[in-house]
């Protein structure tokens, strides 16, 4: 009876290591690669797979997702015998999880070997100025010949990033210093311009201020102008009203009294103004009223 349970038991833990054995769980953006007997049998996709125990393995999860891959530092020499150090990183994902396990022996040395070889030979082609200038020529260009690489293995490179390009210490501070200068330089500039301008605005100004003066000048003197002209209009218009009328009475009385001085006898009537001017407006004003105050015979 114990036997038959010892029995019992063996076989029920058979089971279970076997249904253990068989069940596998695939996450999401993997692929599970089976191998039977060594061999590649199948691409299990994600959920709840099962294989054949002890007949078949899971030999690997390959994750599908976008990865990163840190490209070491190193040392390259450019174009003209500058030495500079260069680090990139580089994205990709497995398009085919098979070819990934099967066509390349280690992916991730051998990406970044080939990314190393690339970037010293575009870097050894171009001049420091230009690896400096060229971070988007030479990410496009290491791009293209990682993906036309990898594309075999099952793996497509979408973009490669130079995180850095370090010239040597010396060429570090040379170039800082012709950075400063230039800065130095278009500040100089730019205060030399600002007061050109400043100085083109301030004579722009003075010769604004000297045509208002000018023009202020100019009204006053029209104004004076005309203001004598009308002086010198009322004076003539005066001169004209009175001093010809008077001119013309001063003849008449010389007229006048040189024929008194011959005792000639004159009638002047009394509405002429040489009444007023030889005095005799009160006579002949007395003479007229005792004239109407004589009484009538």
């Amino acid at each position: 009876m114990e036997l038959g349970l010892v029995v019992w038991g063996i076989v029920a833990l058979v089971v279970l290591i076997t249904l253990s054995k068989s069940i596998v769980i695939i996450r999401q953006a993997e692929k599970g690669v089976v191998e039977r007997f060594g061999r590649f049998k199948e691409l299990l996709d994600p959920g709840l797979r099962f294989i054949i125990p002890f007949v078949d393995s899971l030999r690997a999860r390959v994750d599908l997702r976008e990865a990163v891959l840190d490209i070491e530092p190193q040392a390259v020499i450019t174009k003209d015998n500058v030495g500079v150090t260069v680090d990139a990183v580089v994205y990709y994902y497995v398009t085919d999880a098979k070819a990934v396990k099967y066509e390349v022996a280690n992916f991730y040395i051998a990406v970044s070997k080939l990314a190393q070889t690339n970037l010293r030979n575009l870097v050894g082609d171009m001049t420091l100025d230009e690896t400096l200038g060229s971070r988007e020529r030479i990410n496009s260009a290491l791009r293209s010949t990682l993906d036309e690489a990898t594309d075999k293995w099952g793996v497509k490179v979408t973009r490669v990033e130079v995180k850095e390009i370090l010239p040597p210490k010396d060429i570090t501070e040379a170039m800082s210093k012709q950075m400063k200068a230039e800065r130095e330089k278009r500040a100089t500039i730019l205060e030399a311009e600002a007061y050109r301008q400043k100085q083109i605005l301030q004579a722009e100004g003075d010769k604004q201020n000297a045509i208002l003066i000018a023009e202020g000048d100019k009204q006053s003197a029209i104004l004076r102008a005309e203001g004598e002209a009308k002086a010198i209009e009322n004076v003539s218009t005066a001169a004209r009203d009175y001093f010809v009328g008077n001119a013309q009475l001063l003849k008449q009385l010389e007229v006048t009294q040189a024929s008194l001085q011959d005792n000639t006898k004159l009638v002047i009537s009394d509405q002429s103004r040489l009444i007023n001017v030889l005095g005799l407006a009160e006579t002949i004003l007395d003479a007229q009223d005792k004239t109407r105050r004589k009484p009538t015979l």
